[in-house]
């Protein structure tokens, strides 16, 4: 018994020992062989929203569609009908099953050929990993890449590799890929047959294509559900219900929502496989379908472009670079949420902040709306018409120009542009400019809709400015001061009392409930149109123009962009809180005549009485001295007309020192040239002083 006993003993500490040094060997093994994870780390790179659905995917260099999966982000019954079909025992195995290898061989021994496979799922996610030609060497290679596969990662992580990597058909590969690509969904989101025939294709994914062998790739699904059927995955009429639908003919689109902002992530962050965003994936696709109906209406060349921010955070929730990124003839791949554009007014509601900080005017303070120059340049308002006496309220809802520009003097353009800059909004000067000048506040310097958005964003937090943010679960940006609390009150106190364009008045579609603080603006030559606008929650940018700057005939902000800011507006759920909110310490909330008496009227001083002597001097303003004016060809020569600034009226008019005829009491009168070349047109006013101008006619 002793004998027995030390024998086996002997053959356990034997038996321990082969299995130690079996083990041993097999982890030199691993080590120096590990699986090849070549084609697993090259897939395709993917723009996700917030929600984690796919906005935009990137082809890998070998042009396949190939999404990362999991088993978490896959309906648990493609899992079951998988494992059903293909590999009964997956999980219970170590990768390679023994009792499905014995059955091949009783079988292939007894038929005399190969009757069934015993092929596992772990062994064909080494060949997916390692393809090599088929044959005995091949099979055992993937059986013992198979046991290492399940050695190393588990079921699950073996599992994750196939949903990643089986062949669907074309350039589809993946799970994922297959899903979006055949049914337009996440693989969360399968019917029956929908995930039957997704455990068929791989089987033979070329031809088994629905898209090109719809009948044979039935047969293969139908295949599967009869197979679930007697395994009691499904009943009799899920079975039923699962046979008679469809099978998809065509593959979806590709994937293409906020394409720009897809672009310029890829860029920014080159070899990153999964791009997380904040965008709202719903409104983003409703304000693409909005603008794409809009632009219809837009003269060819012309697009429009949209950002929508949550102001707490500053998470981007829509970005639109244009109306259709594909659109060729409208310049659709510009992203114009980037271009460097001229603001026309936009800014002014951030001189008026700064003023109202700085206790230069009230909203209430009176300002004078009249002609005056600044060095040589006399600038005008929109409408060439002046108010004259008018508070600063006013002059900001209407968008004048010389109360603008006088509270620019006042500031300084240099100050205004470095407080920009030290918020981290450097404006984009012209080339030719040595330093900030006064022509900033109206439109006369480069700035991007992303920058202006996030400008705007600041009046809803107190003036505290960040930089935008487009991904998700990142920390916020670092928070700025910018324009103060009083300064942003006042300023939002005024736009949310600008009146709604009247188009968006008149559609009769309105939904939003809260009032929205906005603004427009509108560039030289039409070329931009702007509307920004902002509620407690939410701010809004819209562009409207031509990305190849040309001019364009008669587009305004108000018109053109403010009812499309109202549009989207109404796609976002009304602020339920006070847009303004409380008002800050040194708020005061009295008129015109309860104020200090420095706030009551800006004196300009010196500068209007030059301003007045500059508007009273005589002078010819078309045609100017010294200019060439080209005439079209026809018999006689068709009139021109002569204008005059300045001086007492009546005017009296001579060319050449002869009288033209023009009503005495207007400041321009029409000439009937009698021949072309050299002209001397010379007017008179009522106190006798004169302007002349030579002139060529050509």
């Amino acid at each position: 018994m002793k004998g027995l006993r030390h024998r086996l003993t002997r053959l356990t500490i034997i038996a321990s020992g082969f299995l130690l040094l079996a083990m041993m060997a097999g982890l030199v093994l691993d080590l120096l062989y590990p699986p090849f994870m070549g084609r697993l780390r090259d897939h395709s790179t993917l723009v996700l929203a917030a929600d984690d659905s796919v906005l935009r995917a990137f082809a890998t260099a070998d042009g396949a569609w190939r999404f990362p999966a999991e088993t978490s982000a896959v309906d648990a019954k493609f899992l079951r009908y998988l494992k059903t079909f293909e590999d009964g025992r997956f999980g219970w195995h170590p990768g390679v099953d023994p009792i499905a290898i014995a059955r091949a061989g009783f079988q292939a021994a007894a038929a005399g050929e190969v009757v069934s496979g015993a092929s596992t799922l772990t062994m064909q996610t080494a060949r997916l990993l390692e393809p090599r030609p088929r044959g005995l060497q091949a099979k055992a290679i993937e059986a013992l890449r198979a046991l290492q596969l399940t050695w190393r990662l588990g079921s699950e992580g073996v599992l994750d590799i196939y949903l990643t990597l089986a062949p669907y058909g074309g350039n589809l590969e993946g799970l994922r890929a297959a899903s979006l690509g055949y049914f337009g969904k996440e693989p969360q989101y399968l019917t029956e047959a929908e995930a039957a025939l997704l455990v068929a294709l791989p089987q033979s994914p070329e031809r088994l294509r629905p898209d090109r062998f719809p009948e044979a790739a039935k047969r293969a699904r139908d295949k599967v559900l009869a197979r679930l059927l007697a395994e009691g995955e499904i009943d009799q009429p899920a079975y039923q219900a699962a046979l008679a639908e469809a099978v998809p003919t065509r593959r979806m689109p590709a994937l293409s929502d906020a394409p720009h902002l897809a672009e310029r992530l890829r860029r920014e962050l080159p070899g990153q496989p999964v791009i997380h965003t904040t965008i709202d994936h719903a409104l983003q696709r409703t304000l693409q379908t909005l603008l794409q109906r809009r632009s219809v209406n837009l003269e060819p060349g012309a697009t429009l472009a949209a950002l929508v921010v949550a102001n707490d955070g500053r998470r981007v929730l829509a970005y639109l670079g244009s109306a259709n990124y594909f659109d060729r003839r409208q310049f659709g791949p510009i992203d114009m949420v980037q271009a460097v554009r001229s603001p026309g007014s936009a800014l002014k509601p951030f001189i008026y902040g700064m003023a109202f900080d700085e206790l230069v005017v009230h909203p209430d303070t009176i300002m004078v709306d009249q002609p005056m120059r600044f060095g040589d340049w006399a600038p005008e308002n929109f409408d060439h018409l002046f108010r004259g006496e008018i508070s600063a309220r006013e002059a900001l809802q209407l968008s004048l120009n010389l109360p603008a520009v006088t509270l620019m003097d006042a500031i300084g353009a240099p100050p205004f542009a470095q407080k920009l800059t030290d918020a981290g909004f450097p404006l984009h000067l012209p080339k030719d400019a040595g330093r900030p000048g006064l022509p900033i506040v109206l439109g006369g310097v480069g700035v991007t809709l992303e920058q202006l958005v996030a400008l705007y964003a600041s009046f809803a937090e107190e003036g505290q400015v960040r930089a935008l943010s487009y991904l998700a679960n990142t920390p916020q940006a670092e928070v700025k001061p910018f324009i103060g609390a009083l300064g942003s009150y006042y300023v939002t106190r005024i736009l949310e009392d600008t009146p709604p364009p009247a188009a968006w008045l008149a559609s009769g579609n309105r939904r939003q409930a809260s009032r929205i603080a906005y603004k427009t603006g509108t560039s030289y030559g039409y070329r931009d149109a702007w509307a920004i606008g902002y509620t407690r929650d939410y701010t809004i940018g819209i562009w409207v123009g031509r990305p190849d700057g040309s001019f364009s005939g008669g587009r305004m902000g108000r018109d053109a962009a403010a009812p499309l800011l109202f549009e989207a507006f109404d796609q976002l759920p009304p602020s339920e809180s006070a847009l303004a909110g409380v008002p800050p310490a040194g708020a005061l909330l009295v008129g015109n005549g309860a104020l200090p008496a420095n706030l009551r009227r800006y004196d300009t001083g010196p500068m209007m009485a030059a301003a007045q002597r500059e508007q009273d001097k005589l002078r010819i303003s078309f045609p100017l001295d010294g200019s060439t004016v080209p005439v079209a060809e026809s018999d006689p020569i068709l009139p021109l007309v002569l204008k005059a600034e300045g001086g007492n009226l009546p005017l009296r008019w001579l060319v050449n020192g002869k009288p033209v005829n023009s009503p005495p009491y207007l400041r321009q009168a029409q000439w009937e040239p009698d021949g072309k070349g050299a002209q001397r047109v010379t007017v008179i006013d009522s106190g006798g002083r004169s302007a002349s101008a030579e002139i060529w006619l050509k």
